[in-house]
């Protein structure tokens, strides 16, 4: 699913009008499919009390269409309209043929609003949609401000924003101080940049993208999608039932450290979890017996030692004499940063294998001069901001704040795959594509889930597929997992290994 932004939009929306599809059209479109979404969150629309706040442009017209729809279907809808003009709207002329009560904002602020809202069930915020963020007028924040007092004296007071809450910069996701945090955000033909990025993604609450009859050739142009179930279950590996373990692919994983041993199996168990064939882990000599004892399906490549649980120099010649027996390699989760490891990723970096590189293995790759143009040419970096602010030398507030461009510029510098994590991850490519998960789950900010992440998305590359689909695929599947751990636990004391049960399910429900 495309994700636009602002000038995306109007791009699209000008591109309507010029293949005849007017803006009426599109507004009742949109209208409808809001007002449904309501009645469908109250379950039944009969009877309620419904508060619709209007403002000057289109979004508010598409507030005007849904409390008209509302009102038919028999709710209690009024409307409060905010430096709307009222000559020649015909939206608003259908409202008050209907005897529809709506009444001008602020300049006659409603006498009793207050007390409407203590009594209502729903208030649809229609007054900015998307645009540009442009600090709010004090008039406008006084009713918003109302509308927030309600919401806290009064939890079950549903907040719906149309398209998006107002307020929210639909580009970057900053909001003014006066946005309303919404229960239901019906967006508008496309989702939009902005609903993933904080401190607005904390804004959107449930996210419904409403289909208002744009041709979906108009935006075939866009490079930013959201990952949806159907596109990931399109893209898993095939099971023929003539395989052997051979036809999954063969996954060698350098891992593990005297003070990270954990690391090694979460990332082994993440890669088995999701169908490969066969996973090999190099560790350290004296860390496989306590390996085995937990992961017994895959095989080992012990490793020479410098110290007790550290690498020695010399494994770097025994790795690059067995690449050749693998389909991808998996470096860096919790292998440490002895010298002994250092000389591995020196050593590995430019792979003839597709390769993934995580945690100690960007952190010690972030120490080589010029390491990415000794990287190899199907490589997948998969840094959260620590490790990215490490790499590219700008802050963590520089990356979190224009995450999606970091992204994109990084990975086509780089030639290589970025999985920059976090809520909302943003998957990018060398080539300008990016992807956006759909998942914020606070349950995963726990030590080892990256492991698991990294397992399943090195594991999808054993079998097959190429580096940015491949990473695509394991940001959906771990953050689906996530979900259902959450669902059966909550998100306190969600443990990574939890996660790995429930990869075989997510993909057995995607190919379902």
């Amino acid at each position: 699913m495309k994700i636009v932004s602002a000038e995306q939009m109007r791009e699209i929306d000008r591109r309507c009008a010029e293949a005849g599809l007017s803006s009426e059209t599109l507004m009742e479109n949109a209208g409808l499919a809001v007002a449904r979404e309501a009645r469908e969150f109250l379950e039944d629309v009969a009877g309620r009390s419904i508060l619709v706040l209007v403002g000057p442009g289109n979004n508010g017209g598409d507030g005007l269409v849904a409390a008209r729809w509302l009102s038919d279907w028999g709710a209690r809808v009024r409307v409060y309209l905010y430096r709307r003009r009222t000559k020649e709207d015909r939206n608003l002329e259908l409202l008050r043929q209907r005897g529809l009560p709506c009444i001008d904002l602020p300049s006659e602020f409603p006498e009793g609003f207050s007390q409407l809202l203590s009594s209502a069930d729903m208030v649809i915020d229609a007054l900015f949609g998307t645009g540009k963020l442009r600090p709010l007028g004090e008039d406008v924040r006084g009713v918003l401000e109302q509308v927030k007092k309600a919401k806290e004296a009064q939890p079950r007071l549903t907040i719906l924003a149309l398209d998006l809450p107002s307020g929210l910069d639909a580009d970057t996701g900053a909001v003014d101080p006066a946005c309303l945090a919404a229960d239901i955000t019906v967006t508008l033909g496309y989702p939009k940049l902005g609903q993933f990025f904080f401190p607005g993604a904390e804004k959107i609450g449930r996210l419904r993208v409403a289909d208002i009859g744009i041709p979906s050739a108009l935006a075939e142009h866009i490079t930013t999608e959201l990952l949806t179930a159907d596109a990931v279950g399109a893209l898993l590996p095939q099971r023929p039932p003539d395989a052997n373990k051979g036809t999954f692919g063969r996954l060698l994983v350098v891992a593990g450290s005297i003070n990270y041993i954990g690391a090694a199996y979460l990332a082994c168990e993440g890669a088995m979890r999701v169908g490969t064939g066969l996973v090999t882990l190099a560790t350290p000599r004296s860390l496989q017996p306590t390996l085995a004892s937990k992961l017994t399906e895959v095989t080992y490549l012990p490793l020479p030692e410098g110290e007790p649980g550290l690498l020695d120099p010399e494994a770097a010649e025994v790795l690059k004499a067995r690449l050749q027996d693998f389909d991808a390699l998996l470096l860096g989760c919790g292998l440490g940063q002895s010298p002994g490891a250092m000389t591995v990723v020196e050593s590995l970096i430019f792979s003839p294998l597709p390769a993934l590189i995580d945690a100690d293995g960007l952190n010690l790759l972030s120490r080589i001069p010029q390491w990415w143009e000794r990287l190899g040419s199907k490589v997948v970096l998969t840094p959260h901001p620590g490790e990215m602010s490490r790499l590219t030398g700008l802050s963590i507030g520089e990356i979190q704040k224009e995450r999606l461009e970091t992204a994109l510029h990084f990975a086509a510098r780089w030639r290589a795959v970025i999985t920059l994590k976090g809520p909302h991850t943003v998957i990018s490519s060398p080539e300008g594509k990016a992807n956006i998960s759909p998942f914020i789950n606070a349950g995963l900010a726990s030590a080892g889930t990256g492991d698991v992440l990294s397992g399943a998305t090195a594991g999808l590359m054993a079998q097959g597929l190429p580096p940015f689909e491949a990473a695509s695929c394991g940001v959906y599947l771990h953050g689906w997992a996530g979900e259902v751990v959450r669902e059966e636990l909550g998100d306190a004391g969600m443990m990574a290994s939890d996660l790995l049960p429930k990869l075989p399910l997510a993909i057995k429900k995607l190919r379902g």
